[in-house]
């Protein structure tokens, strides 16, 4: 009896030692787990800040701020940009949720003109060793500023640039003397100042650095999270790409040439198609990179006077003189194409001056041979029968008579009286009848 009694005792106590194990490893699991990892978009940033880099940065903060990223890292290496870009970016950076980080990277890298803007906006700034800041002096694009003009840039953007600096706490008159003095500064030079907030080798010892820092956003105050956090990195898009390589000013200048090689051909060659096509797609993205760049129309014009005169040189007998004009007007109007200081939006004069040579001897050579193919003699078909000569078979008088060629007889006719025998020579083609006159 004492043991049948004992055996439901014995399941309530397993069972309540099951429960009090199986309850303690919930809480040491729970104690003891790891935290989840938080995630910092990394993008890179890598050339002159155009509409399309802004773009591209606008998305990511929108997408890091979607996705409630701990931060942003922007991987910057500029020479500098457009004013309007710029600003759109500064923008979209002091509008952000998400923490955003500037960081010149790799070493060799510069955050120069446009870029100075960048990093003073941004919640954190960091460079790299061996890489630089600064020359922040605004410059004109499109046309040239007046002394009045350049006065009033300057202090547009010493003021801008100074506001961003005080926002963020960072030395304000560096940050004014980088636009009126065009002064730069080491990474190491940078910090001492106050310029940035830290200097770190690569992304990960960035993270670690950073990991704890209070950030002030327009939502409110924030404290990162970034040590050992997942690094997602965000490409720039097949078509930011294509967009990006053509605001190059030397790919913008060979896409308009290239144009103008396409429609020349296709309207000396009506039916090609091909060289139409292609010219009219290399001309239309040729001006939509013009829209980012700084363009002189007048050293457009240029381009296009010469473009005529290359034309004139096949119909007018000038002896090079038309030639000589137009590899002036066009190398003159390249140089002149783009008018800025910047050194970034400028052509390159090794290409300016194959490109001169090569359309030269493009226009010079295709017309010639088109007109030379216009004015030669037809030798097929019934014009081709002007000019040659026979024997008449017959008297030939106004009214008609038989005359050979080629071995093939003609009615024919002539305004004078040619004897049977005599040689001839056609002048002329109606239909199945020829005009002769004696040779």
């Amino acid at each position: 009896m004492l043991y049948t009694h004992s055996i439901p005792v014995m399941k309530r106590l397993l069972m309540k030692l099951c429960f009090i194990f199986l309850f303690s490893l919930f809480l040491f699991s729970i104690a003891f787990s790891e935290k989840p990892k938080k995630t910092v978009m990394a993008i890179t940033v890598d050339g002159v800040i155009n509409p399309v880099s802004a773009e591209f940065i606008g998305k990511s903060i929108l997408k890091a701020n979607e996705k409630r990223y701990e931060a942003l890292v922007i991987e910057l290496d500029t020479p500098g940009g457009l004013d309007t870009s710029m600003r759109n970016i500064v923008k979209d950076i002091i509008g952000s949720e998400v923490p955003v980080v500037v960081f010149v990277s790799p070493s060799g890298s510069r955050a120069a003109s446009a870029g100075v803007f960048l990093a003073l906006a941004a919640h954190i700034s960091a460079m790299a060793p061996g890489t630089n800041i600064g020359a922040a002096h605004p410059v004109g694009v499109g046309e040239k500023m007046d002394k009045t003009m350049a006065e009033k840039a300057t202090n547009d953007a010493a003021a801008y640039i100074k506001s961003l600096a005080e926002s963020r706490g960072k030395n304000a008159k560096w940050a004014e003397d980088a636009v009126r003095k065009s002064i730069s500064a080491t990474e190491s030079e940078a910090l001492s100042e106050n310029v940035i907030d830290l200097v770190t080798k690569d992304i990960n010892t960035l993270l670690s650095d950073i990991d704890g820092r209070r950030i002030q956003t327009v939502y409110g105050e924030r404290i990162l999270s970034t040590q050992n956090s997942v690094v997602v990195r965000e490409e720039m898009g097949v078509r930011s790409k294509i967009l990006n390589l053509i605001s190059d000013p030397n790919i913008a200048y060979i896409l308009m040439l290239l144009g103008f090689y396409g429609l020349f051909f296709e309207l000396t060659n009506p039916g090609a198609l091909f060289p139409g096509v292609l010219g009219g797609i290399c001309l239309i993205l040729a001006f939509f990179a013009f829209q980012t760049l700084p363009v002189n129309y007048a050293g457009m014009l240029l381009i296009i006077l010469a473009v005529i005169l290359f034309i004139l040189e096949v119909k007018i007998v000038s002896h090079g003189v038309l030639t000589i004009g137009g590899v002036i007007s066009m190398t003159i109007g390249s140089l002149m194409l783009f008018e800025s200081p910047a050194p970034f939006m400028k052509l390159s004069l090794s290409l300016v001056l194959p490109a001169v040579i090569v359309t030269a001897v493009f226009f010079t050579l295709t017309l010639s041979l088109a007109f030379k193919a216009y004015k030669r003699k037809p030798i097929t078909g019934a014009e081709g029968l002007v000019g040659e000569t026979g024997i008449a078979d017959t008297n030939i008088t106004k009214n008609g008579g038989m005359a050979s060629l080629y071995g093939e007889r003609w009615s024919a006719y002539s305004d004078d009286d040619i004897a049977k025998g005599d040689r001839i020579i056609v002048e002329k083609v109606t239909g199945l009848k020829i005009k002769v006159k004696k040779l």
